[in-house]
């Protein structure tokens, strides 16, 4: 049941993301900067092994689309930067790189382990968006890596604020003796 309401939680924030690009749809873009944060929770849904727990992997990841759109939202308005089509000087950096090179570090990091083809979708994805945003006259090529590199840091500095924070118990097994027996001590 848990796990139901944070995906639940998780869809609705994605969605008021989704809805607030829809007024300045740009195309396909607009939806896949959002398919590697989608699918960290969509394999964590489907049993897939990940990184950490439900609680651990809900909050980390939504603390990291949390900030990495914050983050863009003041550059944007603070460096005001031109369009490439001169539409509005919103620029610098690329919010749809930061947000899917952010959510492909997220997929990574809890995923990464279970397969490299799980880092590489999401990084290809998050490459396909940053290309298509260029391509598309919206971005100069340094806003997109600009946006790429942020995305990549916010979310490196959230896993690693979460690991200080919420430290993972690590496993261990000790041996001793005592007497004639062989004692295993196991701490999970």
């Amino acid at each position: 049941m848990i796990k139901r309401i944070y995906l639940l939680v998780i869809l609705l924030v994605i969605s008021v993301g989704v809805r607030a690009q829809q007024r300045y749809s740009d195309g396909l873009d607009d939806v896949m900067q959002y398919v590697p944060y989608a699918s960290v929770f969509a394999l964590k849904a489907c049993g897939v092994e990940s990184r950490d727990d439900w609680k651990k992997l809900a909050v980390t990841t939504t603390v990291s689309w949390a900030a990495t759109a914050g983050v863009g939202w003041i550059l944007k308005h603070s460096i005001k930067e031109w369009r490439p089509d001169d539409s509005d000087q919103k620029s610098f950096p690329s919010g749809h790189s930061m947000i899917a090179f952010a959510g492909a570090t997220a997929l990574h990091k809890e995923f990464g382990k279970v397969s490299p083809w799980i880092s590489v979708a999401g990084y290809g994805v998050a490459t396909f968006v940053a290309v298509d945003r260029v391509a598309k006259d919206r971005h100069h090529w340094y806003d997109v890596a600009a946006g790429a590199a942020l995305g990549f840091g916010i979310t490196e500095l959230t896993w690693w604020l979460s690991d200080k924070v919420f430290p993972r118990q690590k496993n261990s097994i000790a041996f001793g003796t005592s007497g004639t027996t062989l004692d295993v001590i196991v701490a999970l």
